[in-house]
Order: C-alpha cells, then sequence, then structure tokens
C-alpha cells in the first residue's frame, strides 16, 4: 500500500475569513430531469414514455436533455439524436420551449427566496442556497430542505432533488447520490471520508478525458489525490489546483453569491463525454444561445457583445467575442454570428468538455425601445 500524505487540519492554511470552515449551512437543490419534467407536467400522455427534448431524429441534432425513463435505454445529454433513436426506437422528440422553462424557473426563484436571499442560480434547474442566518424549523437546514422540496412539488408540480452539507462542493455531491426526488445530508463529520471515497470522475470539474488521465496515474478517488502535493496538483489542474486539493478533503470555501448587478447573460453546459462533431457543438450552442434570448427578454435586457466559451479536456478555456455597433433585436441575429466563433474558439479535430454561450454589453430596453417581445422572433 503507497503511504499516503498525512494532512491534519492544523496543518491546512485556511483563507482568511474562513476560520470556521464547517459553520455555514449550504443547501444545492437540482431539479429532477427539468426541461422533460416540465413537459410531462403539460402533457400528461407523455408521463411513462421515453421522452427526449432537443434533436429530431430526422435531421442532425443533439439530445439536450431527456426523462428518466429515456436515461434507463442509455441516453445521454449531448447525445446525437440518431443515437438516442437507435437506443430507443420508441423515443419521442420534444422541441424545447425556453420560455416555459424560464417561467417554472422563475416560480423556483420565488420559493427560495422565502428561506433566504443568499440564492446562487447555476442555471434554470439548479441554484445553490446559503441557510446559515434562516431561523425557519430552528435553523435546521434539513429540515428547510425538506420544506423547499415539498412547495415544489406542492406549488409547481415537479420534484427537486437535494443536497445539504457545509460547503458548496459536498453539497452539490450530496443532491447527487439520491437522485431522482431525494434528499442527502453530509455532516462535518463525514465530509473528509466522503470526499476521499467519492470516485475522482465525481468531482467537479473532472470529465471523462481528466478522469483517465488521472487513472493512468493511479488516481481513482479523492483519496488518491491527497497524495499529491498542492504543488504537482497546482502543475496538473492550473489555477484550479489549489481547489482540489482542499476540496479531496472535503474542504470547499467558496460563498455562496446571491445575483447582483449584470455585466453579462450566459448559459453553458458541461458534458459527460466530450463533443467533437463540429455540427453537434453548433446545435448545443443554438439551444443555449436561444436560452440566454429567453433570460435576456425576461429581465428586459439586449446587448451588444456575443461570446461563446469553450473548454477543453485539459481544462484549457476560451472565449471568442464578436460586438455589434447596435444592440442585438434579434435571438437570430445571435445565431448568425454563432458559427464564426465556435470556429474560432475550436480548432477542427479538438473535443471540448463544455460549451457556453454569453451576452454582455447589456443595454436595458425601456418603451421607447423595440418590443421585447419581439426579441425572440
Amino acid at each position: 500500500m503507497r503511504a499516503r500524505e498525512k494532512m491534519p487540519e492544523a496543518r491546512l492554511r485556511i483563507p482568511p475569513g474562513m476560520r470556521e470552515p464547517f459553520a455555514r449551512r449550504i443547501i444545492h437543490v437540482d431539479m429532477d430531469a427539468f426541461y422533460a419534467a416540465v413537459e410531462m407536467r403539460e402533457v400528461p400522455e407523455y408521463r411513462g414514455r421515453p421522452i427526449v427534448v432537443g434533436g429530431s431524429p430526422d435531421r442532425r441534432g443533439t439530445v439536450a436533455t431527456c426523462n428518466y425513463a429515456a436515461r434507463r435505454h442509455g441516453i445521454r445529454s449531448a447525445m446525437p439524436s440518431a443515437t438516442a433513436r437507435r437506443l430507443c426506437p420508441e423515443v419521442l422528440f420534444v422541441a424545447p420551449r425556453f420560455e416555459l422553462y424560464r417561467a417554472v424557473s422563475a416560480e423556483l426563484q420565488r420559493i427560495f427566496r422565502r428561506y433566504t436571499r443568499q440564492v446562487e442560480p447555476l442555471s434554470l434547474d439548479e441554484a445553490y442556497l446559503d441557510v446559515t442566518q434562516c431561523r425557519l424549523f430552528g435553523g435546521i437546514a434539513t429540515d428547510i430542505a425538506k420544506d423547499i422540496r415539498r412547495r415544489i412539488r406542492g406549488e409547481i408540480g415537479l420534484t427537486a432533488s437535494a443536497g445539504v452539507s457545509y460547503n458548496k462542493f459536498l453539497a452539490k455531491v450530496a443532491s447527487d447520490m439520491n437522485k431522482p426526488d431525494g434528499l442527502k445530508i453530509i455532516r462535518p463529520s463525514e465530509g473528509p471520508s466522503v470526499a476521499a471515497a467519492l470516485p475522482i470522475g465525481k468531482f467537479f470539474g473532472i470529465g471523462p478525458v481528466t478522469e483517465e488521465k488521472l487513472r493512468r496515474h493511479r488516481v481513482r478517488t479523492g483519496e488518491d489525490l491527497r497524495a499529491w502535493p498542492k504543488e504537482r496538483l497546482q502543475a496538473f489542474f492550473g489555477k484550479h489546483g489549489e481547489y482540489y486539493y482542499f476540496a479531496c478533503r472535503g474542504l470547499d470555501f467558496r460563498s455562496v453569491q446571491a445575483e447582483r448587478v449584470r455585466k453579462s447573460v450566459g448559459s453553458e453546459t458541461t458534458f459527460l463525454q466530450d463533443l467533437e462533431d463540429h455540427s453537434d457543438m453548433l446545435e448545443m450552442l443554438r439551444l443555449r444561445a436561444r436560452e440566454v434570448a429567453q433570460n435576456l427578454q425576461d429581465r428586459n435586457l439586449t446587448g451588444k457583445t456575443l461570446t461563446v466559451k469553450a473548454k477543453f479536456s485539459d481544462f484549457r478555456q476560451v472565449a471568442r467575442s464578436r460586438s455589434l455597433a447596435q444592440p442585438f433585436s434579434s435571438c437570430q441575429e445571435m445565431m448568425e454570428l454563432l458559427p464564426g466563433l465556435l470556429e474560432r474558439a475550436v480548432p477542427k479535430g479538438r473535443a471540448v468538455r463544455l460549451l457556453g454561450v454569453s451576452v454582455s454589453n447589456l443595454v436595458q430596453l425601456t418603451e421607447e425601445s423595440e418590443s421585447v417581445q419581439r426579441f425572440l422572433l
């Protein structure tokens, strides 16, 4: 057995301002198969049947998400539509309705803010909540999470999974443990051992390609990662090395970032398997652009700069932007810029593990502005 690096907590250099890393109470709420669940709520005939949101069996397309009935056939997000059809010939393809998903997401945010102002949305269907100061249910975070899930089911008609812990990393790990419609608590006494036993591919930001590279170094779990000194982690992960140094020890010092004045509006997706085909990448960017357009419309905003972000398996990240003299007046205007930005961001033959679209140089629309309701046309 290889000797393990012994790291008593006293030797860990805790960042200033975070002297009590076990004192916070964080909840991560993650909706179950959100887009598909909304569609099944709206169309009862879909219930019990495998459905895919996004893509099309009749043309080149990519799965945006799918319900659990489809997942049992091996269908996953970012999978080519043709593959999904081959795995499950009876699967139903449903066109995404981002305006509807945004409206449901707004309902979720209103529920979250009944408990705390410290809410950090990660996407339409998941968010972190810092309930450290919440006095409901005697301040017991587990009971708060139960009540949030009860309200989501009762008021919105959907199910959510939740994780409760003392930091963001472990709260997110916990929310994935009992999906769907589950609740998991990771207490301070359990955190280090949970992180040690966690498969390396379950750590945030480590995709299949990076996981395989780590396995070649005989790193399969968080415990294996602990054997690496911080310098080696920084050499391997770059600026994220320090994050993994603490995460594999059950520590995460990031605070829940409540929404403030926006400088940009964006949407991104991390893939279970790296995307290699530019046509598939473009399809995913178009889905993200439509979500961004809907978000802008909801906020009476537009912008002048469109950015495409890509992250590769080696954690290198690039962003390519295009700015216009006048603000975007339609989603179609944004769509027309995507192929060129993708070509600049991702060379042919490179695979990506994350793609995102954002709009910046934001402009607030007024009654005198071109109608916001036309933005998606």
